[in-house]
């Protein structure tokens, strides 16, 4: 049996930021039609906000992409420090399955700490991380997914996966954002 995976998907990540920054990060979306580039959607998120879920599906439904896209990938459930993205209703308002890609497992008594001790609202934003689950391994990275099949998912990952363990569209977004914020690209993917 063969699972598919899906072809048309957009990647989001943040801008890298000063610890002591305060007011608007960046978001980069790159847009992919099988392992094309088609297209980049930038945005901005608040650092440690609530907007994440409500940002990512205004830059998705505004874009010219709106109509192809088939699934949304992030790099993490948090953007802009502790902005969790609300998957659920992210995938409520957008139709379409979200799958949440990490290259190493997060330390979840370490995030629930930080979020409840030191986040407004980090209740909040924990139940939505509780909610989803714990991280499942897919091949070389960590995965965890709303609206998909964990079979699909992981031939998602592994159809976008050339370069290295993260997908092209979570790379290449993470590369985009980089360089907006610094004027280069950098670093690990």
């Amino acid at each position: 049996m063969t699972i598919n995976a899906f072809s048309n998907v957009i990647g989001f990540d943040d801008a890298p930021f000063s610890h002591d920054h305060a007011g608007a990060v960046p978001v980069v979306g790159t847009v992919y039609a099988q392992l094309r580039l088609d297209g980049i959607i930038v945005g901005e998120i608040e650092k440690d906000g609530f907007d994440a879920a409500a940002r990512l599906a205004e830059l998705v439904t505004t874009s010219k992409f709106a109509e192809h896209v088939q699934l949304v990938m992030l790099q993490g459930i948090t953007l802009g420090g502790f902005n969790v993205v609300d998957v659920f209703g992210l995938h409520e308002k957008l139709h379409v399955p979200i799958l949440v890609v990490a290259r190493h497992e997060p330390d979840m008594n370490r995030i629930r700490d930080a979020l409840l001790s030191h986040i407004s609202d980090g209740a909040g934003k924990w139940a939505i991380i509780e909610k989803l689950g714990p991280m499942e391994p897919a091949g070389k990275v960590f995965m965890q997914r709303v609206g998909i099949s964990r079979d699909q998912a992981a031939a998602t990952i592994d159809l976008f996966s050339v370069y290295g363990n993260i997908p092209e569209p979570l790379r290449t977004a993470h590369l985009f954002a980089g360089a907006l914020a610094e004027g280069v690209s950098r670093g690990n993917t």
